[in-house]
């Protein structure tokens, strides 16, 4: 008989260790909390992790038909509690935790998606005003979006009768609560922008818990309301109630009645407005007829109307008087232009240098000019001299 060791295969101990932990009562259902670290998201859906605290860390995997139930995207550094079992992966012998459940510490799944959806879409511009389509300031068809049997429907639909009972009212009948909820209601927008058949839309439901609105923080929804050509309002819960639908919506109100008040005018208030308009109108129209009935008045007693032969002959008569007055001033000023002409020319005269030599004076010139000095003469020199009535040639015999 051989008393010797027992001989085992690394299998055959890693199997037998992962029995162990697996048929541990308390190891089969526990609850642990810790932090996140070395997070990967496998293209797979798998979910790789480590959980840790401030003394020790254990490996956790969380398989793709638990991760996709999800609300939140986890992350590195967030504390969560997770719901797992503690067993042994058997090809490399590690224990790790296997989760199937996952909350965040301290705040709730859905409250943290939110946030982080939240911030997503704001990054990437969907909440800019400058994105926000301008509301038409009379709508005369308006789609709705809504549960047909729900209370917010006859909310919108009694404010809109009351308030501008001409609005057409186009419903497309959605649910508003549960899964596929979202897919529902971007199926209505596409409706809308692609018959072109309103110019507003509102999106109306009543109040409830973030899980009973869950479906309108909802990333396509996001998206369809963000490329909308047609102006949207939403009207979602209550006024302490927001969502990613409010934030991307062109006007967020904050109860469907509420969206129906902003959607459309006060039909009274606007009747009492035209009424003020046409009495001003007919108050501006009566000050000019009066204005043009007083005018008529002064230009029908005017002379020009009762004697106008009279009034053009008197204008024929100014006329001549100027006429002559032109005529007078014209020969008064040639008058006093003929004497300074014969003042000037008897000065210019008595100025001349022919003048001058009427008197017995003489001009001599030789080839270089005016002869003004007998040092300018030689022996010799051929002048010219120039008399009132002539000219003679000379030649100098001796200076």
């Amino acid at each position: 008989m051989n008393n010797g060791p027992i001989v085992v295969t690394v299998s055959q101990i890693n199997k037998y260790v992962k029995s162990l932990l697996e048929e541990n009562k308390y190891l089969k259902d526990i609850y642990v909390s810790g932090e996140i670290s070395n997070y990967k998201h496998h293209y797979s859906g798998h979910i790789y992790m480590t959980i840790k605290d401030e003394k020790a860390a254990i490996d956790a995997v969380m398989f793709s038909s638990y991760a996709q139930n999800l609300k939140f995207e986890p992350e590195d550094g967030l504390k969560v509690v997770v719901r797992a079992k503690v067993s042994l992966y058997e090809a490399n012998g590690k224990y790790q935790l296997y989760v199937t459940e996952m909350e965040p510490q301290g705040i709730g799944s859905l409250a943290l998606a939110f946030e982080q959806l939240k911030e997503n879409l704001a990054k990437k511009g969907l909440f800019n005003d400058d994105h926000k389509l301008s509301l038409p300031e009379y709508s005369q068809n308006i789609g709705l979006i809504s549960s047909p049997t729900g209370a917010a429907v006859q909310d919108v639909l009694n404010v809109l009768s009351r308030r501008y009972p001409y609005a057409t009212v186009y419903l497309y009948g959605v649910s508003v609560q549960g899964k596929g909820s979202a897919e529902q209601i971007i199926k209505a927008i596409k409706y809308f922008n692609e018959n072109n058949n309103v110019n507003l839309i509102i999106i109306a439901r009543g109040g409830g818990s973030i899980e009973d609105l869950w479906e309108f923080n909802n990333e396509s929804l996001a998206y369809s309301i963000y490329e909308s050509h047609i102006p949207i309002i939403s009207g979602v819960g209550h006024e302490t109630d927001f969502t990613i639908c409010d934030f991307v919506a062109d006007k967020r109100a904050p109860t469907p009645s509420a969206a129906a008040e902003i959607a459309v005018p006060e039909i009274s208030e606007q009747i009492k407005h035209i009424k003020n308009l046409r009495d001003r109108l007919n108050t501006a129209i009566n000050s000019i007829l009066d204005s043009l009935d007083y005018r008529y008045t002064l230009i029908s007693s005017s002379n020009l109307l009762k004697s106008p032969l009279e009034l053009i002959t008197a204008y024929e008569n100014k006329v001549t008087e100027i006429d002559k007055a032109i005529d007078s001033g014209i020969s008064a000023l040639l008058d006093r232009k003929l004497s300074d002409y014969g003042i000037l020319n008897s000065k210019l005269e008595a100025l001349s240098p022919l003048k001058v030599l009427s008197r017995g004076y003489s001009l001599v010139k030789n080839d270089k000019g005016l002869v003004d000095s007998v040092t300018k003469l030689k022996a010799n020199d051929k002048i010219n001299i120039k008399f009132t009535d002539g000219e003679a040639s000379a030649v100098i015999s001796e200076v």
